[in-house]
């Protein structure tokens, strides 16, 4: 369909709480979900909220077999969740770097579960269920943040450990 604009930190729509998604399997649904999509790969992402490209809609997609921008990270299957719920499957945090296109050239520490299962729908409104360790709960949480208008760095605990990607690189 289309590669779409990128809303980038500092636009008041991505402090807005998306609204759930009540009807599946429509055409506009099925066209959101392919921009982004196209916008995802376009951009290289690990993922990508529906808000992000200024839909302000429970819709999130992700996954990966290969990242450029996150060259050791393991495969996550291509998703699309609408409506997607989060439980911790337990208390374990890891703290690691995360980026968004939202966010572009910085990185920052971020404390996430480690282990979640999540739950949702497809745009056709099949129910998914799945658990997720690791990197994939990691990116699971991230996008759907921003379904409740965060951004990683309000989820920082230590803004000692944000900066721009290549000043981080050379340290």
């Amino acid at each position: 369909m289309a590669v779409r604009a990128i809303l980038y930190m500092g636009d008041p729509r991505l402090l807005e709480v998306a609204t759930a998604v009540s009807v599946f399997d429509t055409p506009a649904l099925h066209a959101l979900v392919q921009d982004l999509m196209d916008t995802m790969h376009a951009a290289d992402g690990a993922g990508l909220a529906a808000p992000q490209i200024g839909v302000g809609l429970r819709v999130v997609v992700f996954g990966f077999d290969v990242n450029v921008r996150y060259p050791h990270a393991e495969p996550v299957p291509e998703t699309i969740l609408v409506n997607p719920v989060i439980e911790p499957l337990s208390e374990q945090r890891d703290d690691a770097w995360e980026g968004c296109l939202s966010v572009p050239g910085l990185r920052g520490m971020v404390p996430r579960y480690t282990h979640i299962r999540y739950s949702g729908y497809d745009h056709a409104g099949t129910p998914i269920e799945r658990e997720a360790h690791d990197f994939h709960a990691r990116v699971v949480q991230h996008e759907c943040d921003h379904l409740d208008g965060i951004l990683y760095p309000q989820r920082m605990t230590d803004m000692r450990q944000f900066g721009f990607t290549e000043t981080l690189q050379g340290n």
